[in-house]
């Protein structure tokens, strides 16, 4: 860390392990700019404080039940967290002023996921600035404000489904139509909350975004919203292999690759959301297994639904499993992206994963399923053309022949060259003078001014 600059910033993360690990990944960089930091948390899916001693940690009650912090449903889950935590987060933030005032260390900033609309108005009451982050693309957090007015007009496009939607390039209208199918009233005044509390904060903070990736995009946000906005992504390069894994890595994994050959290996994660049913995870096991290549299988406890783990493969599949694969239940994936071994990443492409893979030049198979995977998987497959989309449902002999085609043939290795070419991009917007490094000056900059 550099010497102390004197303030300190709150840090208040949406206990969800894709908005966490961004979230410690900014505290680490604001800490490294001599900030100090105090993190606010939730019980439910608490960060490990013995894996970052240099910051101070405040738990909250949340008020879930047992059967509420199982939900599948994470609209809900936010719902619920929003209602249970505003009044123990309020008296939280308000101990911490006052034990600052008595310290004499200046609390700068609020930094808070778009998620939590609550702590808006209670910022504003307290006189104390707050900064909205976000852990989506940023075409789809300026694009999907639009959903709800969609829904309320019955959007039923006549035309064929494999046209592109203009409401909300580039996805198509059966992406557009699938993420309709999810949406429910709760949603829709959700989504209008944090539109209202995001445009009403101090500023707006794009986590894994640069301009290379969404410039378009970020102009656009700029003249919405009237708020500075800084995209300062993709902020795990700044600290590489850092984590805050809700979950025990496999570390077994990374002597695994060590034996096997270069760009040899697909790489298969859901993330930590996804569910699939037991069906699926069957298609995905023969189409892995008949494709003949090795692969890492990333499947978490509780992921199939009905099942604890694989218990659901049969002992035969699973013995032709291991003749060529490593099944884990967690896996390392930053270093597993980066291994030189690793030829190919099957994803559910959240937000996190996908820059990930496109940092460490990774080609991608597209296997969306909800909400903003949608959009990210046609950015991959249609526009930057960096990996392969799998349409329509799951099956093995789809999965099988992708392989083969991003491992084996020269239609992958094009995509290959492609993909490396969008990793020097990236890489070079953290870089003194890139566009991430120069917005993070910025932030710092405006952090300190408060």
């Amino acid at each position: 860390m550099e010497k102390s600059n004197g303030l300190r910033v709150v840090l208040f993360p949406l206990p969800i392990q894709g908005c966490i690990n961004p979230m410690f990944q900014l505290a680490k960089i604001l800490h490294s700019r001599g900030f100090s930091i105090t993190v606010i948390h939730t019980r439910f899916n608490a960060p490990k404080a013995s894996n970052h001693h240099l910051y101070t940690f405040s738990e909250i009650p949340d008020g879930l039940s047992e059967a509420e912090a199982s939900t599948q449903d994470v609209t809900l889950l936010l719902t619920l967290l929003n209602r249970s935590c505003e009044a123990p987060f309020r008296d939280c933030l308000t101990k911490l002023l006052r034990s600052s005032e008595e310290e004499k260390q200046r609390i700068s900033c609020l930094i808070d996921d778009a998620g939590w609309i609550f702590t808006q108005p209670l910022a504003q009451s307290l006189n104390l600035p707050r900064l909205v982050t976000n852990t989506y693309k940023v075409s789809f957090f300026v694009g999907h404000f639009v959903i709800p007015k969609l829904r309320r007009e019955r959007y039923l496009p006549l035309q064929e489904q494999d046209e592109p939607a203009e409401e909300f390039p580039p996805l198509k209208k059966k992406d557009l139509l699938q993420i309709l199918d999810g949406e429910t009233e709760v949603l829709n005044s959700y989504s209008d909350m944090i539109l209202q509390t995001t445009k009403a904060s101090s500023g707006l903070i794009f986590v894994s975004s640069c301009e290379e990736l969404d410039q378009e995009s970020l102009s656009q946000a700029r003249k919405d919203y009237q708020i500075p906005i800084f995209a300062i992504g993709p902020s795990h390069i700044y600290f590489p292999g850092s984590s805050s894994s809700l979950f025990t890595v496999d570390e077994t994994c990374i002597q695994w690759l060590d034996k096997q050959e270069d760009n040899s290996v697909i790489y298969v994660s859901f993330g930590s959301v996804v569910n699939i049913s037991e069906s699926e995870l069957l298609e995905i096991a023969w189409g892995l297994r008949k494709s003949d290549q090795p692969f890492l299988w990333v499947v978490r406890v509780g992921m199939v639904n009905g099942t604890k783990w694989i218990e659901a493969i049969p002992e035969k599949l699973m013995d032709r499993l291991e003749e060529k694969g490593k099944i884990v239940k967690w896996a390392p994936q930053q270093d597993v992206l980066k291994h030189r071994a690793t030829g190919g990443f099957l994803t559910h492409n959240g937000w996190n994963s996908t820059v990930e893979s496109v940092c460490e030049g990774v080609p991608m198979i597209c296997v969306p399923s909800v909400w903003d995977q949608l959009l990210n998987a046609r950015f991959v497959s249609d526009v930057w053309m960096v990996g392969l989309h799998l349409e329509g449902r799951i099956e093995r002999n789809k999965i099988e022949r992708v392989v083969r085609k991003l491992l084996l043939e020269p239609d992958g290795e094009v995509i290959r060259e492609r993909m490396k070419l969008l990793a020097e991009k990236v890489g070079r917007s953290v870089k003194q003078n890139g566009s991430a490094y120069r917005s993070l000056e910025r932030l710092v900059d405006h952090i300190s001014s408060f």
